[in-house]
């Protein structure tokens, strides 16, 4: 990206970033090339990972968990749609909106990541199963 982008960071995900960080180490990349620490890592070595991991081309992507999380924070309806576009670091396409609407939704974008980090746990552990009424 060309222009900064701040992103609201749940309690976890901080303590994930400092465990990475002792991995990685200090520099300019969470996650830098395998060739290069300049360069950060390519969308196909995500890729590849997650096809090693079985996840087939059609199942999913690096940037599917773009569009997964957009669609259930969406679905979620607990949720302004300009707030989770600037979660994205989407830009709106009418320039005129653009132009003037610059709010970046900070509050409430703290409290979206916090949801979406539960929501995250909860499909780590295997989701929330809600029993069927006879």
């Amino acid at each position: 990206m060309t222009r900064p982008h701040r992103v609201p960071l749940a309690p976890r995900a901080r303590e994930i970033l400092r465990e990475l960080q002792g991995i990685t180490g200090s520099g300019r990349f969470l996650f830098p090339s395998i060739r290069s620490a300049a360069r950060c890592m390519s969308e196909n070595t995500i890729n590849a990972a997650l096809r090693r991991l079985g996840f087939a081309q059609d199942e999913m992507t690096g940037h599917g968990f773009r569009s997964a999380a957009s669609s259930m924070l969406n679905e979620s309806g607990l949720w302004n749609a300009d707030a989770i576009e600037r979660q994205l670091a989407h830009v709106d396409n009418d320039s005129v909106r653009r132009a003037y609407a610059r709010a970046d939704f900070w509050d409430e974008r703290v409290r979206m990541m916090a949801w979406w980090a539960e929501r995250c746990e909860e499909m780590r552990r295997g989701g929330v199963v809600i029993p069927l009424r006879a």
